[in-house]
């Protein structure tokens, strides 16, 4: 398991002992992430992933920064044979391993893999309107695919964002350019007028956060 100092590792250890056993591919995916230094949201922010998924009802899920897969092995895995979900990765042969692993248990009926910057795709080639959307990029480009992500996602739609407390290091204040541009999505993002927004302290930090209806007029916007 990979530790971030947020929660004690005792808990989070006790925790995963509770979960379900895993899918034998999910957990060769685990095995392989760990053995290479390959950050994944691991168990414990997956299994949270797919109860949103599923309480959410989401049909298109959009991942912005998909690595080798592992985040959407739990959204395939937990929705139905109709949901679409949209993978984002720089790194062909990240993209093709997801595939492999996908195809081994059976979700890659699911799943579309788009090469190259996350943003620039979600921009010129991925089109429509998400009920989900996962942002897992580098952290300087946080603040943009937030600006990027909202107009995409549907109202009732649901923002994920891995990575948000940074070890701790945002609580502090920071010249790292990472730490510093996740510290600017987080005032972002907790203050969208557009947003109920809420941080939670798993792993290296969740932002969960739910796309609101334009206040109708003579109704009182959100306090």
């Amino acid at each position: 398991m990979q530790n971030f100092g947020i929660t004690n590792p005792v808990v989070e250890q006790y925790i995963e002992r509770l979960l379900p056993q895993r899918h034998p591919v999910l957990a060769e995916m685990e095995a392989y992430g760990y053995d290479q230094g390959f950050p994944i949201v691991g168990p414990l922010v997956g299994q949270f992933f797919a109860q949103v998924a599923v309480l959410s009802g989401a049909m298109r899920i959009l991942e912005l920064g998909s690595g080798f897969g592992y985040s959407a092995f739990w959204f395939a895995w937990a929705t139905g044979p109709d949901v679409e979900i949209h993978c984002t990765e720089g790194d062909p042969d990240n993209a093709a391993r997801a595939k492999e692993y996908l195809r081994r248990a059976k979700l890659d009926h699911k799943v579309t893999y788009h090469i190259g910057d996350a943003l620039t795709l979600l921009r010129d080639e991925i089109e429509g309107d998400f009920d989900l959307i996962f942002c897992d990029i580098d952290k300087w480009e946080y603040p943009a695919a937030l600006q990027a992500a909202l107009p995409r996602l549907r109202e009732g739609g649901v923002l994920l964002w891995d990575n948000v407390l940074w070890s701790g290091k945002v609580a502090a204040k920071s010249e790292d350019e990472w730490t510093t541009a996740i510290q600017q999505f987080n005032t972002a993002a907790m203050g969208e007028a557009r947003l109920r927004a809420h941080i939670l302290p798993i792993r290296d930090g969740v932002l969960f956060a739910i796309k609101e209806a334009a206040p109708k007029k003579g109704r009182p916007a959100k306090t």
